[in-house]
């Protein structure tokens, strides 16, 4: 829907969005710096090389090199904003350290080379625990190239808020049309007679930004001003203000857009992507169209709908059903079962030997003996990541988006026929319902009729597609994730592959992470007995507290070796867990609870058994601080070390 006003009016405008508290504040909190007089803290990370700061007052970089602020204690919600530049080639990234934890979390990372200065914005969000920022550059390989840091500032509030009082707009652009475009206006000067001459509050020599008809040359020419990309998750209110002439040849619309490049209108719906953007669109139909000024955008820590714990959706039924329901109108028979591996059935997907859902189909006069399992109901409005694990032989399974009235025709939005060859599928599904999500089962005919397996469903805000990746999480989907073959400790190389091992009767039928991606293994046939093969984590920092290391392993075979994981510290090797000697047909799932004080990596050793069967695989590698959460009903063993 789209407003159109008479009169020349400040108004306020208020809209659903993410998370957000903002308030306008001009102070530069402490992190910022302008390099021109001191580094105001910044040091280098004494493991590698130092920056360079020059004479002008700014940071160069011409090799890989890592700049950390001091230690950082804002409780509340803050915005950093660097000024940089790339020139030839390379990387840049931010990431967020704090202590006790191996990996720092990723914020901000950019690539894109320029002839001049670039500024990039990134959320920190409010912690109890003090933080570093962490910025790491690497120049390319094209010569000369190198990365330059300018000035560094840290605000309160959220990147999304502006006042446009300061030269970098924060970071606000205009997306370029050769005709109409967004400008700054105010200031106490009268750029043109139809411009407004003071900001929404009046303020005589304020600023704000304004679009103008005056040069439309076709049809429908187009402006749009676009914050910067939100770089965590946020709900809330966003508000503004705006002035719009009488005019009516033109169209003022507000957008968030993500990063595939996909719109969706927030006067229409409080749907979010996540990341996004908001874009601020003005569209003029003539010369004669009129004027559009915006300013003051701002957040409100008010949620537009009450907040919803998602996480009541999640199950791996370990201990139950969790919030999920079945369909009793149609004698539904999904039942929690725990079976032991073997070649003709493999254990859940959680952690190989603890328990899941399945559906036994029998022929019956209708279409097939169907079971339906519900999910809670979700908020209504919003973009939803649904992924699940499932297993077929024989059967369907479909997801269907269950209607408030059973009068009314349910929607599909998913369907699989197709039989998985006893592996656990994964599959993720973006869909936007405030209906709850129906699985179903059923045979494809009468003739045809099996079983359905379902495991580890959980649900998150926002496209599948744009899943944040976590920090210390490796699937080997897109390569080692920084892992390295240890070229000088090992005999071959761990192999990354996807579906089952050339050798018969032993290794995986398929990844743990999507049944149908990538893991790493030992191939057996290709080394001689006794011969090892090892893959190296990047180096990793001192924790003053526990760390648990998850990862799931597969060793199936009559002639399967041992596996090891190594902490590798100051040039020594210490054993951290080890099995040997068949495991499972599955995958299972492994913890290992260290705490280490000082600089060290961890290391997977897989040997050669006597025989060919012996293949050893691993897959989905994560580090997270704190201790290892154990569970006794499941028969995964916990591994704790002091170091």
């Amino acid at each position: 829907m789209i407003h159109t006003y008479h009169s020349f009016s400040p108004l306020i405008f208020s809209l659903c969005l993410l998370k957000a508290i903002i308030q306008a504040h001009s102070q530069l909190l402490p992190g910022s710096c302008n390099f021109e007089s001191d580094t105001c803290g910044y040091t280098s990370d004494a493991d590698f090389t130092s920056w360079t700061l020059h004479k002008d007052g700014r940071f160069v970089n011409d090799e890989m090199r890592i700049l950390v602020s001091p230690t950082l204690d804002q409780g509340e919600w803050s915005c950093l904003r660097l000024i940089y530049q790339i020139i030839g080639s390379g990387n840049l990234e931010v990431l967020q350290r704090t202590e006790g934890k191996s990996f720092d979390r990723p914020l901000w990372s950019g690539q894109v080379p320029s002839d001049s200065w670039v500024i990039s914005s990134m959320d920190l969000p409010n912690s109890t625990e003090p933080y570093k920022v962490v910025i790491e550059g690497k120049p390319g390989q094209i010569p000369e190239s190198s990365v330059v840091i300018f000035e560094i500032h840290v605000t309160p509030g959220y990147c999304l808020d502006c006042d446009f009082e300061e030269s970098h707009l924060c970071g606000y652009s205009n997306q370029w049309n050769a005709n109409v475009n967004w400008f700054v206006g105010g200031g106490g000067t009268q750029l043109f007679h139809n411009i407004p001459n003071d900001d929404t509050y009046n303020n005589k020599t304020g600023h704000l930004m304004y679009v103008d008809s005056v040069y439309t040359k076709t049809f429908k020419e187009v402006a749009k001003l676009v914050s910067p990309m939100t770089t965590v998750p946020l709900s809330g209110c966003l508000s503004f203000q705006y002035q719009r002439s009488k005019e009516r040849g033109n169209m003022f619309s507000v957008f968030t857009r993500d990063r595939l490049g996909q719109y969706q209108e927030l006067w229409r719906s409080a749907s979010m992507f996540l990341p996004l953007q908001v874009v601020f669109e003005v569209a003029f139909n003539s010369p004669s169209g009129g004027r559009v000024a915006v300013d003051d955008i701002s957040f409100s820590p008010q949620f537009c709908k009450p907040t919803f714990d998602l996480s009541i959706a999640d199950c791996d039924f370990e201990s139950g059903l969790c919030h999920y329901t079945q369909d009793q109108a149609t004698g539904s028979s999904w039942k929690r079962v725990s079976v032991k591996p073997n070649i003709f059935r493999n254990g859940d997907h959680t952690t190989g030997a603890g328990s899941f859902l399945l559906a036994h189909s029998q022929p019956s006069p209708h279409s097939g003996y169907v079971s339906r399992l519900i999910s809670p109901t979700l908020p209504g409005n919003m973009k939803y990541c649904l992924r699940f694990y499932f297993s077929l032989r024989g059967d369907a399974l479909e997801v269907y988006l269950q209607p408030q009235q059973r009068s009314s025709s349910q929607e599909k939005i998913w369907t699989q026929g197709e039989n998985t060859k006893e592996i656990w599928i994964a599959s993720d599904i973006t869909f936007q319902t405030s209906q709850p999500v129906l699985f179903v089962s059923n045979c494809r005919s009468v003739w045809d009729c099996g079983s359905v397996a379902l495991d580890d469903i959980s649900v998150s805000q926002g496209d599948c597609s744009l899943a944040p990746a976590l920090p210390g999480h490796c699937d080997f989907e897109a390569g080692l994730c920084g892992y390295n073959q240890d070229k000088q400790g090992d005999d071959a190389d761990w192999e990354r592959r996807r579906g089952p091992t050339p050798t018969s009767y032993t290794g995986p039928r398929g990844d743990h992470t999507m049944g149908l991606g990538y893991y790493l293994h030992m191939e057996a046939s290709a080394m001689l007995p006794g011969k090892s093969v090892r893959l190296l984590s990047r180096p990793l920092r001192a924790s003053s507290g526990p760390q648990c290391l998850h990862f799931y392993y597969h060793m199936y075979g009559s002639g399967t070796g041992q596996l090891k994981v190594h902490l590798s510290k100051e040039g020594e090797d210490m054993l951290l867990w080890q099995r040997s000697g068949e495991q499972s047909v599955s995958w299972l799932r492994a913890k290992v609870e260290y705490q280490c004080d000082s600089q060290h990596k961890i290391g997977f050793e897989a040997t050669r058994g006597l025989s060919v069967r012996s293949d050893i695989a691993i897959d989905d590698i994560s580090l997270e601080a704190g201790p290892c959460q154990s569970n006794d009903s499941l028969s995964e063993h916990t591994s704790r070390i002091l170091l």
